[in-house]
């Protein structure tokens, strides 16, 4: 198995480099964003092979004591981190700073509004925690922070790292089983087994270091049990007030408010996606009857031990979604009267989509019911029905595209055509 450059996200970089602008790779922890910043600071040595670079990962012992040796004192953390890099760094050049998993120092946001003030700082920082982007952080860094979000391998990265494009529909089962974080698929190779105790360990980690730190959960048993229920309705709406309900009848006692608070941890740890609903018709957003997607279809088989079988259409769902994310997509679920549509997809040059996925419609009547929504839709925008059948074609100007081949496609402003 090769290394892969991220390119997408390395032109995003590349591009932004020297900005004004604090450059925060956040997403779900071991999805590649340190190896990521190591490429780009390959990228910047091979420009420069005298450029000025330190890099500090907050992971490791010994920085997570230096932030810490202080504290009991009344010292706060960050600034024992803040006054290492400026002794380290160089006068008179520009000096390119990586901060990876910034949320471990205390009071992170104090240093990083310390460092990117500072003239000779151009600051690129990496979180696991959504935390970095809220509160307090968020109305610091409004206008001074670009946002990139790094997500687990895409099935077009997984064939690349493999080397298994020659077989992709064999290697796409593959996929869905093993999911795409760049280690699980590496152990896959020894045997599934190992992909999975690693994933388990992989979300265990999640759990102590951004969740269970940064929150009280009262009862261990009942927060796997909402992490259960929510990888089991992929694709599915849920409410709090019927996951309790759910819960409760199997015996497992949780109040609406507690699920509530522990769903919002895991989309905080960036464990699962929420999508909102949008009328379509009335062109407003709704904020009731949301879904949830999964970052990783690993974890579904490592913690829930379901098969590729079990659901597949809400599994293809929950794979075209990550890659309309992956697109930089705003993305809805759609209402159109009392029919809904996956999803409505907008992209930054205002380009709009709305998309059906369904595992197959070799069956008439789920043919009929998948395109039903797209005709209560009023307006002109491109209609697309992915499903995993070969057959591909058009009905009344809705275009069908095997899920496959739009997953590979490469396009340009996220649109499925050759314009």
């Amino acid at each position: 198995m090769q290394l892969i450059a991220r390119k997408r996200h390395l032109d995003t970089l590349s591009v932004l480099k020297e900005k004004n602008l604090i450059k925060v790779a956040t997403g779900v922890r071991r999805c590649g964003k340190s190896t990521l910043m190591a490429q780009f600071q390959d990228l910047l040595r091979k420009e420069n092979s005298k450029v000025s670079i330190l890099a500090i990962n907050m992971d490791m012992p010994e920085f997570r004591s230096l932030a810490e040796k202080n504290l009991p004192k009344g010292q706060a953390g960050w600034k024992e981190i803040y006054d290492y890099i400026i002794k380290n760094i160089k006068r008179n050049v520009t000096n390119y700073v990586f901060i990876d998993e910034v949320q471990n120092v205390p009071e992170f946001e104090k240093l990083l509004e310390g460092l990117y003030v500072h003239p000779n700082i151009d600051l690129y920082v990496t979180g696991s925690n959504a935390f970095l982007l809220s509160s307090e952080l968020a109305t610091l860094l409004t206008g001074r922070a670009y946002e990139i979000n790094v997500l687990p391998f895409s099935f077009a990265e997984y064939l690349e790292y493999t080397d298994k494009s020659t077989n992709p529909d064999r290697a796409f089962a593959e996929y869905i089983r093993t999911g795409g974080f760049p280690e699980a698929v590496r152990l896959s190779a020894e045997g599934s087994h190992f992909a999975n105790e690693y994933l388990q360990m992989v979300f265990k980690n999640i759990y102590e270091n951004d969740i269970s730190q940064r929150y009280t959960i009262y009862a261990e048993e009942s927060y796997k049990e909402v992490v259960n229920f929510l990888i089991d309705s992929v694709g599915s709406s849920v409410s709090a007030g019927n996951m309790a309900k759910v819960l409760t009848a199997n015996k497992k006692k949780i109040d609406n408010k507690t699920v509530s608070k522990y769903i919002d941890t895991l989309v905080e740890a960036y464990l699962f996606y929420k999508v909102n609903r949008y009328d379509i018709k009335g062109k407003q957003h709704l904020a009731t009857q949301e879904k949830y997607y999964l970052v990783d279809l690993g974890f579904r088989n490592a913690l829930l031990g379901k098969e590729l079988a079990s659901d597949a259409g809400h599994l293809l769902e929950n794979l075209i979604y990550l890659e309309l994310k992956r697109r930089n997509n705003q993305v809805w679920i759609g209402k159109t009267n009392n029919l809904e549509v996956d999803f409505v997809v907008r992209n930054n040059e205002g380009f709009t989509q709305y998309i059906q996925v369904s595992q197959t419609v070799q069956n008439a009547s789920t043919l009929e019911r998948e395109l039903a929504p797209f005709g209560r839709i009023g307006d002109h925008h491109e209609k697309l029905l992915i499903t995993m059948d070969y057959e591909t074609g058009t009905y009344n100007g809705i275009k069908k595209i095997n899920a496959i081949d739009w997953l590979l496609k490469t396009e340009k402003y996220g649109r499925t055509d050759n314009n």
